[in-house]
């Protein structure tokens, strides 16, 4: 299983990149659409978690900015009726924690906006997210693996966001800076990512 990729943005089109790894190795990745639109200049460092997709006649790389999309992505691919696409398109249209909200309201109408989805489709796919996102994807903000809160994640992801940085350029390097600090706070967060990603461009 391929499940990170970390390289050179080389080319985009339709709703995929290609990745260059160090290693000399090319990857066509399709990602959402927040994703995509996240991506830094063709030549610009991408870092994406990824799931591999096995079918008869292909095998097919789907890549996320952060480790719960994937592990969202890996809950949905897991639902009957719902295929790798579907599952990307939900991410394109809904982040995890959005979808958690839905299914806890019980708002199966909004499923409906994705394109292919159907009110029979969106309310069978609600009955099993129900059960799965309580056992495989909660918490409900994203944890690091040093137990660092995803809020703060978050708030400053969409910081950098404003300030023009990519999700998949600035999402490692807070996770970086949250191993080494846990106890950092936005303000702290948020210089320490921007001196960083400064000595890399």
């Amino acid at each position: 299983m391929i499940a990170y990729i970390e390289g050179r943005l080389m080319r985009v089109w339709g709703g995929s990149a290609l990745v260059l790894t160090a290693g000399g190795v090319g990857y066509e990745v399709a990602l959402p659409v927040h994703t995509m639109q996240g991506l830094p200049a063709c030549g610009g460092q991408v870092c994406l978690y990824t799931s591999l997709a096995v079918r008869e006649d292909a095998l097919e790389l789907f890549g996320f900015a952060t480790w719960e999309e994937r592990q969202t992505f890996e809950v949905l691919v897991g639902i009957s009726r719902v295929g790798a696409r579907t599952a990307l398109a939900i991410l394109g249209t809904f982040r995890p924690d959005e979808l958690r909200r839905l299914v806890a309201e019980d708002n199966v109408e909004m499923l409906t906006k994705v394109s292919g989805i159907g009110k029979k489709t969106a309310q069978h796919i609600f009955l099993e997210l129900k059960y799965r996102l309580k056992t495989e994807a909660e918490p409900q903000a994203e944890v690091l693996a040093d137990g660092a809160p995803g809020a703060l994640f978050r708030d400053a992801l969409d910081a950098l966001g404003n300030l023009g940085y990519g999700e998949a350029e600035a999402a490692p390097v807070l996770r970086g800076l949250l191993r080494e600090d846990p106890s950092l706070d936005v303000t702290g967060l948020l210089r320490g990512a921007l001196k960083l990603m400064a000595k890399g461009k």
